[in-house]
C-alpha cells in the first residue's frame, strides 16, 4: 500500500500565498502602464480568459502528475 503523501507545513502555505499575492500584485502592477485601450483588450476581451484558462490547466497538470519517490 501506497504511503500518503506529507502535508505542506503553515510556512510552506504561507509561501505559496505571498507568491501568489505578489505577482497578482505585479501583474496589475506591470498591465497600469498600458496604454488604455490594450488595457482594455486585456481586461475585457479574450486575453484574460486564455490566461486563467492556461493556469488551471496547468494547475490541474502538475497536481495530477505523480511525484518522483526519492
Amino acid at each position: 500500500m501506497a504511503e500518503p503523501r506529507p502535508q505542506p507545513g503553515i510556512g510552506q502555505v504561507l509561501l505559496v500565498a505571498a507568491t501568489v499575492v505578489a505577482v497578482v500584485l505585479g501583474a496589475a502592477l506591470l498591465t497600469s502602464f498600458l496604454p488604455d485601450g490594450v488595457q482594455a483588450a486585456i481586461f475585457q476581451g479574450p486575453v484574460l480568459i486564455a490566461v486563467l484558462i492556461g493556469g488551471t490547466a496547468w494547475l490541474l497538470w502538475r497536481i495530477s502528475r505523480p511525484r518522483p519517490n526519492p
